[in-house]
């Protein structure tokens, strides 16, 4: 393999006995090879990270927000929000509530949030974030399994609370809101018995007693984090203090390597939702440096303000917001004349060309990023040096175009809940590894497990390829109330991820595809589908892409979200008329966008079974609010499969008729 520069061999291969697949190697990074660096003494838990800040940072600034208003951001230092959450920490004692008790927090990022986590930290509470996106039922859910007895929760969300009365409230004693209540929702929650304060109100509740904080182990639960998963109820993933202290760990160990560990001086934007493991990490990783985080205003289309005014330094985002901004950069250029899309193509080539040669980005094309790329720059604030790319895969495309023209370092990363975030991340300065995820952290153990059904082969001589298992203290320790589905994903302390990936010759990984998305056609085939999705998707006229096959049908079939742009650019130079939805429903359109498809399936030497021989062209794009998505983007294809064979239908077909859009795309190619 000779993947020697990133990583290092630690256990051999093993074969496959009866129906265990073979596994290859044991690899961990070359930091490790002689053992994950040991946690620091004095640090039990994450509340001791938070505590040991205040004591070295008290007058840093800590968090910061716009609340709503296009102002300047307004900061509380670490002492300041140190002194809140002790007052926090006693109300919610004062309530009867005590270590080991569920804690809820619902609602957007913002600072009383991180105020109520680290009373949940302080008090040993097990934090159980609601996510903003899931809806009533899945939040009446959780609330009800993880028998939570207090929410802290923004005030647009106070009503999602109340409606899952009387369901919640054998658990649910007290509501706290991030801001104020009205007399109407007091008196409805008081006549299902649930105490409902304003956050000043609950801060000032009176304590006759003085509360201690418990002592706290780092193998006590920090968090319970409930993922949407693609299919079935939502799984409570139990997080520990030594999990969060681990990667911590692994982070800084990595990023010092490279002499780019994060500072005092750092700014984090946060804006991915803190209910999220990604979001709640790097929060920490901040917190334990004494750097600054700011919040956006919860409105995706003033993100972009919001990041000027910050001028953070560092930036966590999913490919959809980095798409845009690629996208917008772009549409900037173009429209910019032509001297200045020359200028700018010269001077990109030049700079991509130097890159490719090994230079590090600062140092590849100086005088062109003063004259060309500031402009990008100062777009996302003036100080970006590093922008962080996680949840799902990144065009590499994409990803290539930002490491030259924004001035920062781009990076993509892997991991799930179930390891607490980090499990990869790319190299600075490496160009070669875009498209990949990079080499592992150096706090955990990797390997591969073949998938024969696939055709993954974890012990191929060149680009092994299998299912992605981590080991290592990062871990969770189980999903919650669920030992059943634990068994099934932790075996011999590996855990399973799901997820297929191919070691590049360097020791980075490649991400190509999800073991669970297979199935067989009536012919005996498998088809990888998410593979598919990602080649199909790098056609210019296709923003999204879900594909569809069965094992009684002999052939593919696919809903596509056309890019607009794209299309109507098609359908102008072609003469179809009307605006989006009209030329989706055009029989042209759908042959054209049919058309694409095929070509970049022979470009990529797909085997016939693996074309797309129908589509349906939907303008609407694949959104959660249908059901469709998970809130990092991944795709409920069972939610898929019902949209279009039932709801969406009806919007097509006639209700009465039995055909659905799936059917009518079958029926119209057999």
């Amino acid at each position: 393999m000779g993947m020697k520069k990133y990583v290092v061999e630690i256990e051999k291969a093993k074969e496959g006995k009866g129906d265990r697949s073979s596994v290859g190697p044991v690899y961990r990074n070359v930091l490790a090879k002689n053992g994950f660096r040991s946690l620091t003494n004095n640090l039990h838990s994450c509340w001791d990270v938070f505590r040991s800040s205040v004591e070295k940072y008290p007058n840093n600034r800590m968090l910061g927000q716009r609340d709503g208003k296009a102002g300047e951001y307004v900061w509380l230092t670490y002492n300041q929000v140190y002194e809140t959450v002790l007052k926090v920490g006693d109300s919610i004692r004062s309530r009867g509530i005590n270590k080991g008790a569920r804690c809820g927090i619902y609602g957007t990022n913002c600072s009383k949030w991180v105020v109520s986590m680290q009373a949940c930290n302080a008090h040993g509470l097990h934090c159980v974030p609601l996510y903003d996106t899931l809806g009533t039922d899945a939040v009446k859910y959780i609330i009800c399994h993880a028998e939570i007895s207090i929410i802290f929760a923004e005030e647009s969300k106070i009503c999602e609370v109340l409606k899952t009365l009387p369901d919640t409230g054998k658990y649910l004693k007290t509501l706290v809101s991030f801001s104020t209540i009205t007399n109407e929702q007091k008196q409805m929650a008081e006549n299902y018995g649930l105490e409902l304060y304003s956050w000043e109100t609950f801060l000032h509740l009176e304590c006759e007693e003085q509360f201690d904080l418990p002592s706290k182990m780092r193998n006590d639960i920090c968090t319970i984090m409930y993922t949407s998963g693609t299919t079935g109820e939502p799984k409570g993933v139990m997080i520990t203090n030594e999990s969060i202290l681990s990667i911590l760990s692994g982070v800084n160990h990595h990023l010092e390597s490279m002499s780019e560990e994060f500072r005092v001086s750092d700014v984090y934007f946060s804006y991915l939702p803190l209910a999220h493991i990604f979001d709640r990490v790097i929060v920490e990783l901040f917190i334990s440096t004494g750097a600054s985080v700011g919040f956006w205003r919860g409105d995706i289309k003033l993100l972009i303000d919001d990041l000027k005014e910050l001028k953070p330094t560092v930036f966590c985002a999913v490919p959809r917001v980095l798409d845009r901004i690629y996208s917008g950069l772009v549409e900037k250029i173009s429209s910019g004349g032509f001297l200045k899309q020359t200028l700018f193509n010269a001077a990109y080539s030049y700079k991509l060309h130097n890159m490719r040669r090994g230079y590090k980005h600062e140092e590849a094309a100086p005088k062109f990023d003063k004259i060309i790329f500031s402009k990008v720059k100062e777009g996302l604030g003036g100080k970006m040096r590093l922008i962080l790319s996680g949840a799902a895969p990144l065009s590499p495309s994409v990803e290539t175009f930002l490491r030259v023209v924004t001035c920062a370092h781009v990076l993509q990363g892997y991991g799930l809940t179930e390891s607490c975030a980090g499990s990869f991340v790319a190299q600075p300065n490496e160009l070669s590894m875009s498209g990949t995820v990079g080499p592992p952290l150096p706090n955990v153990d990797v390997r591969l497990m073949s998938v024969p059904e696939m055709g993954y082969d974890a012990l191929a001589a060149t680009a092994p390829r299998g299912e992605i298992l981590l080991r290592g203290n990062s871990l969770f320790s189980g999903y919650y109330k669920r030992e059943d589905l634990t068994k099934e994903v932790l075996v011999d302390g590996w855990f399973h991820t799901g997820d297929i990936g191919e070691w590049q010759p360097d020791g980075s990984m490649k991400i190509i595809d999800r073991k669970k998305n297979i199935f067989k056609l009536s012919q005996g085939e498998y088809v990888a589908v998410e593979n598919l999705e990602n080649i199909f998707s790098l056609v210019p006229s296709v923003d999204a892409i879900w594909i569809y096959g069965n094992s009684f049908e002999s052939f593919l079939v696919a809903v596509v979200n056309p890019n607009k742009e794209s299309l109507e650019n098609w359908a102008a130079e072609n003469g179809v008329p009307g605006d989006l939805c009209s030329i989706c429903e055009n029989p042209k359109a759908n042959a054209y966008i049919l058309g694409e498809l095929t070509s970049i399936a022979k470009e990529k030497k797909l085997k016939g079974f693996e074309f797309v021989k129908a589509v349906h062209l939907d303008p609407i794009p694949f959104d959660m609010d249908r059901g469709l998505l998970t809130p990092t983007f991944k795709k409920k294809r069972a939610q898929f499969l019902n949209y279009y064979q039932v709801t969406h239908s009806s919007l097509i077909f006639n209700k009465k008729s039995k055909l659905n859009v799936v059917d009518h795309l079958y029926k119209s190619k057999r």
